[in-house]
Order: structure tokens, then sequence, then C-alpha cells
């Protein structure tokens, strides 16, 4: 078992002695620019990992139709760890979903039609897309750059069908808002706030590290062979994923504080840069 204190900046000779066969990363704050694309020098990037065989996975709580969108130059097939962990697919098939109970769903969609100040919103995710009640401009301006599978609704609750997630988007501040307003709701279900404004509901134990975990299983890899990059707290559980965890310099303090190494920001293109350096020592 490796040393996973935080250490900083991590070493030729580490990277030289690392035999990785999985890299995952976060898409907010880690891989994407300050645009939300994925960088124009990422691409031959990930040719090469696939060349010597060393799967790349995103892993978000982006919707999934979002994040073939932003990888459709891709030639190949990823692996996507998407919603959260939510919905795993590997070569174009579902691999895992989980559920949210019904009744948290109800409860969740009632208190944001009621809570007062009129600043949440809701997204009402399944595996086949997502829903919203709102007509709001600028929170569809958001929603959108997260799910390019979006049908308005009058009524969420009539929509039939599994939930997969809800990520309620709280105009003022999503840390506040899980912890005072969703925190005692949702029982032993899953609670994340993935973004300044965005938090993240999905069944229990479902997080980022399940969908993980689940594709090292199909490949035959483990920690010692994974290498995340990450930003937010919707990142923490996949430290116990990886032995080669990687906080973003722009990373959430708690991130910061708890990740083994450091990359530099995604302004820097902080992962395109440790990926270099990786491809460079083999």
């Amino acid at each position: 078992m490796v040393d996973r204190l935080p250490r900083g900046e991590i070493t030729a000779k580490e990277l030289a002695l690392a035999d990785i066969k999985l890299v995952v990363a976060d898409m907010d704050g880690t891989l994407l620019n300050e645009a939300g694309l994925v960088p124009d020098r990422f691409w031959p990037l990930l040719a090469e990992l696939t060349k010597r065989g060393i799967a790349f996975v995103p892993a978000s709580g982006r919707q999934y139709y979002t994040l073939l969108d932003l990888f459709d130059r891709h030639p190949g097939m990823l692996s996507y760890v998407a919603e959260n962990g939510s919905m795993v697919m590997h070569d174009g098939a579902l691999l895992s979903s989980s559920n949210v109970d019904p009744a948290l769903v109800r409860t969740v969609v009632e208190t944001v039609r009621t809570t007062s100040e009129d600043r949440l919103r809701l997204i009402v995710h399944r595996v086949d897309g997502a829903f919203i009640e709102s007509e709001d401009a600028d929170f569809l301006a958001h929603a959108r750059q997260y799910c390019v599978r979006l049908d308005a609704v009058e009524d969420q609750l009539a929509i039939p069908g599994d939930v997969v997630k809800l990520a309620i988007y709280d105009f003022a501040d999503a840390e506040h808002a899980a912890s005072s307003i969703f925190g005692p709701l949702v029982g032993e279900h899953q609670l994340a706030v993935s973004g300044q404004h965005w938090i993240d509901i999905t069944a229990p134990g479902t997080h980022k590290a399940q969908g993980v975990q689940a594709l090292q299983r199909l490949l035959g890899v483990g920690p010692e062979n994974t290498m995340v990059f990450g930003d937010y707290l919707n990142d923490l559980e996949m430290l116990d994923a990886a032995d080669f965890f990687f906080a973003m310099a722009n990373a959430h303090a708690a991130v910061a504080e708890r990740a083994r190494f450091r990359a530099p920001s995604n302004a820097d293109e902080g992962v395109l840069t440790i990926l270099r350096r990786l491809l460079a020592s083999r």
C-alpha cells in the first residue's frame, strides 16, 4: 500500500515506476478549460494513451449524452462514469445504473417548488434524458451546458420511469443549501456538492468512485494502476479508488488537503501536463 498522505508534486521516478493502466478525469474545473471545452492539445494525448493500452475515463456529474458530445472527436469508444456514478457506460452499453427512491424524488421536487426566495431549480435525470419545470432563462443556460437531452415539462412528478439523479441548482450557495435544506431530507441517499451552485442527489452508496471501481473490476486493474484527477467535493470518494490522485491547483480546499498529489489548474491544462510527463516517462 502506498503512502497516501498529501505530498505535492509527483516525482519523475514515481511516474516512471507507476504501472498506470487507467486514467480517470473529472470534467468541470479539471480537464475542461474555462470555456467548458476539452483543450485541443488533449486529443493527441488521448490517442497516445489509447495506443499504449491505457484506458481514459471521463468521470462527471454531467449527463452521459453531454459527455459523448464532448468526446466526439475521439475515433474510438470510451467508458464513462456519468451522473456522479449513477450511470456507468462501457463500449456504448450501460454497465450499471442506480435509482433514487421515488418518495425522495417527490420530496425534493416539492421542496424546490416551495422554498422561499425563488433561488432553487431542479433537473430530474433518467437514463434516457433529463427534465425541468422552470423556463428561467438564466437557469436554462446553465442546465443546457450539462444536459444535451433536456426537456421542459409541466410536472416532473408526472414523468414515468426511474430517476438516476436529482440535480439542484442554487443561485446562491450550494454548500449552504446542501446542509440546511437537503441534508436533513436525503436519509441514506448520497448527497454531493458538485460545484458552487450545484447539488446532486443519487441512490445510497452511489458516487463516482463506485463507477470507477466497477470499471476497474471489468478491466482487471486496481488502485495501484489508477490515476485520477479531480477538483471538487463530488470527487472526494475517488481518493480511495486510486493510488495516484491529483488535486488541481484550483481545487476545493477539502480536496487539496486530502489529495496525494497536485496538478496545475484546469486553466493551465494541468491534466495534460501530468499526462505528458506520464507518457514521457515510459
